[in-house]
């Protein structure tokens, strides 16, 4: 079969302390349906983790408002390493994660009001949809967008992410991946100059070129009707020159480590791949086991090496304490799955106190 980018899958963040981290995306973004958690070996990145492969802890995470999941990674066996240098915004990789907002107004309240907003408004981006940035007490920063787009109506006014900025060294290199291979190919806008939806950012009153990326023909697939329509924006910088942020690190140190796309047909996507000059550099190359789900994941790099993660899911658990699982093997991979049967997944919903 030809292959197929559902959407984005996950972003996944390194931090020291994913209980405590975990938590606070529950708290913030509604992060609170653990789609896996899994202790273990990460072997098969040891390319990317110093020659060998690392013991680790990691929880995919989502949100029932719908978009992508977080996939929370800590070290068990190692202190992650911070950036050397504080990042500027244009370096080179996952710089801001896109987060929808059904509610902007209540979500900006919220956020406000916990003190983690970086604008002293909402503001209007180049698309004129209003937006502001969040940060996370780690230092990663989020982008709330105003969104309509919901899965399932939860208490949480945002959550799910829709999208990543991604700095990158020159735009035009970085499009055949993007737009050609992950299949973006919809020019949202196009912009240069100074913006005022960055200036909070370090280096976000400098001048950038944006580009912001959107599927023409949005894929189907087993889980689109809960990862919804994505973006990708590329940023490039004009009067700096970006330094690398995962320079002289390991995947899985502190900050956003991989974007994942959810996809079908991995064989002819890793053909394709090849034949634009982006070669798998990671495949698990048949079935990996992550706690309750299953299926095969590659990793292949932008210009700028920045990774992007490929999953092809094949076994998934929707109530795990009833044994409702969903084999993807058995079924149409571009017939979307139900939405009466992704709405069980918030059966397994954490509910904190408070």
């Amino acid at each position: 079969m030809e292959y197929a980018i559902t959407g984005i899958q996950q972003v996944g963040i390194g931090v020291e302390n994913l209980e405590e981290a975990w938590a606070w995306y529950r708290k913030q973004f509604g992060m609170d349906v653990p789609i896996f958690k899994d202790a273990g070996e990460a072997s098969f990145m040891a390319r990317y983790t110093g020659g060998k492969g690392r013991r680790r802890v990691a929880v995919l995470a989502a949100s029932m408002h719908g978009g992508g999941a977080f996939e929370v990674w800590q070290y068990t066996e190692r202190t992650p390493a911070a950036p050397a240098e504080p990042i500027q915004l244009g370096d080179l990789g996952i710089y801001t994660v896109g987060i929808k907002a059904r509610d902007l107004t209540r979500s900006f309240s919220l956020h406000s009001k916990a003190g983690i907003t970086l604008n002293g408004a909402a503001v209007a981006d180049p698309q004129n949809r209003r937006c502001y940035l969040a940060a996370d007490p780690y230092g990663n920063v989020f982008r709330i967008e105003e969104d309509s787009e919901v899965f399932h109506h939860t208490e949480h006014a945002a959550g799910g992410v829709k999208g990543a900025v991604i700095g990158v060294s020159d735009i035009e290199k970085a499009m055949p991946l993007y737009a050609g291979v992950l299949g973006y190919d919809k020019v949202v806008f196009d912009s240069t100059g100074v913006f005022e939806d960055l200036a909070p950012l370090p280096g976000g009153k400098n001048r950038f070129r944006r580009i912001r990326l959107a599927q023409t023909k949005r894929n189907t697939g087993g889980f689109s009707p809960l990862l919804g329509s994505t973006y990708l924006e590329l940023l490039q910088a004009l009067d700096t020159k970006p330094k690398k942020i995962f320079e002289n690190r390991f995947w899985g140190d502190k900050g956003y480590i991989h974007l994942c796309f959810d996809i079908r047909g991995m064989d002819s996507l890793k053909s394709a791949c090849e034949k634009a000059g982006f070669p798998f550099t990671v495949d698990s190359s048949d079935t990996f086991e992550m706690g309750e789900a299953n299926g095969r994941f590659a990793y292949t790099e932008d210009p700028d090496g920045t990774l992007i993660e490929l999953v092809e899911a094949f076994k998934v658990a929707l109530v795990k304490k009833i044994g409702l699982y969903l084999n993807l093997e058995k079924r149409n991979p571009l017939k979307p799955i139900p939405k009466w049967m992704l709405k069980a997944l918030r059966f397994a919903r954490i509910k904190d106190r408070g």
